[in-house]
C-alpha cells in the first residue's frame, strides 16, 4: 500500500495507479522516491515516465514484469501521460492539475474524458496563429504571385490546429503582375508524408474569375468540413492557366495539425458506426 499526502490518496497493495499529472502537480508519498525504471522485485514504487525511452522490445517485456510483480504484491504509482500503457496497466487512474484531483477511475472511464481535454487544448494552441507560408518548392512563369494561404477555423479566425469534424476554410490571395485571360486557383492537402488527400480548383468548381489585369488581386475561399483523422497535413496553392501552365506553384506551402478527442487510423475520418450480431450454432 503507498498512502499520499496533499491530495489525500491510497493506492491499494498489488494495484498500479495511473497518475496523470498537469500543472504544477507533483503527487508525492513520504519515505518513496520517484524512479525512472521497472524494478525487478516487488516492493512500493512510484514510477516516473518509465517507458519513455524504452524501444519495442523493451516497453513489451517491462510491462510483463510489471504485470508480474502487480501479482507478487508489488504496488506502483505509474506516472505517464502515455495513453496506451496506462490502458493496458493502470487498474484506475488518478488525473490530477494542479496538485488537485479532478478526476480518478477506472481508465475506461477517465481516459476518453482525458482525450477530450487534449483535443481542446491542441486546437486552443493553434488559435490566432498565422500559418507561416515556406513552401518545399516554388515554381511558375512569374505572371502571378501567391501573396497569401490562410488556414480559418469555424470561427472565422486563423488557426493552425484544426479539431476533426470542424467547419473549416483555405482562402488564397494572388497579386496578378501580368494579365491572365482565365486564371485557375487550386488547393492540395497532403499528409506529412505526401499522401494526396484532397485538392480542387476553381475550373473544377465552375468559378471563373477572368480575365484579370496586371495588379489585380485574387481571393479564393474553400470551405469544407475537416473530416480528417488526427495528424499533419500541409497545403499546395497554386494559380494557373487551365492547360496546367504555372504562374505561381507553392508546394506544401503551410502546415496544419487536426487534433481528435479519439484515435483513429488512416486519413479520412468517416465516422462509421459499427454494429455487431451474434448468431450462435
Amino acid at each position: 500500500m503507498i498512502e499520499f499526502f496533499a491530495p489525500d490518496l491510497i493506492a491499494p497493495d498489488g494495484s498500479i495507479i495511473g497518475v496523470i499529472e498537469e500543472g504544477d502537480s507533483r503527487l508525492t508519498a513520504p519515505g518513496i522516491a520517484r524512479i525512472d525504471a521497472v524494478p525487478t522485485s516487488p516492493g512500493n514504487y512510484l514510477l516516473d515516465h518509465p517507458l519513455a525511452k524504452s524501444d519495442p522490445v523493451t516497453r513489451a517485456r517491462s510491462i510483463s514484469r510489471l504485470a508480474d510483480l502487480r501479482r507478487a504484491g508489488a504496488t506502483f504509482a505509474l506516472f505517464t501521460w502515455d495513453e496506451q500503457l496506462l490502458e493496458r496497466c493502470a487498474d484506475e487512474i488518478w488525473w490530477l492539475r494542479d496538485g488537485a484531483l479532478i478526476a480518478r477511475g477506472d481508465p475506461a472511464e477517465i481516459l476518453p474524458v482525458y482525450r477530450r481535454h487534449i483535443a481542446r487544448l491542441l486546437r486552443a494552441s493553434g488559435e490566432g496563429e498565422l500559418a507561416p507560408v515556406a513552401p518545399a518548392l516554388r515554381n511558375g512563369d512569374g505572371r502571378a504571385a501567391l501573396q497569401s494561404i490562410e488556414l480559418i477555423g469555424e470561427n472565422g479566425v486563423p488557426a493552425t490546429v484544426w479539431r476533426s469534424g470542424e467547419a473549416v476554410s483555405i482562402i488564397v490571395t494572388v497579386r496578378y503582375l501580368k494579365r491572365v485571360e482565365d486564371p485557375v486557383v487550386g488547393i492540395l492537402i497532403r499528409t506529412r508524408v505526401g499522401l494526396n488527400v484532397y485538392g480542387t480548383n476553381t475550373e473544377l468548381e465552375q468559378l471563373h474569375s477572368g480575365p484579370v489585369e496586371t495588379g489585380d488581386i485574387l481571393r479564393v475561399t474553400c470551405r469544407f468540413r475537416c473530416d480528417l483523422c488526427p495528424g499533419d497535413y500541409t497545403v499546395t496553392a497554386a494559380s494557373h492557366d487551365p492547360d496546367g501552365v504555372w504562374h505561381d506553384w507553392q508546394e506544401d506551402a503551410v502546415a496544419f495539425a487536426v487534433a481528435d478527442s479519439r484515435y483513429t487510423a488512416g486519413v479520412a475520418n468517416l465516422r462509421g458506426q459499427m454494429v455487431a450480431e451474434l448468431q450462435r450454432g
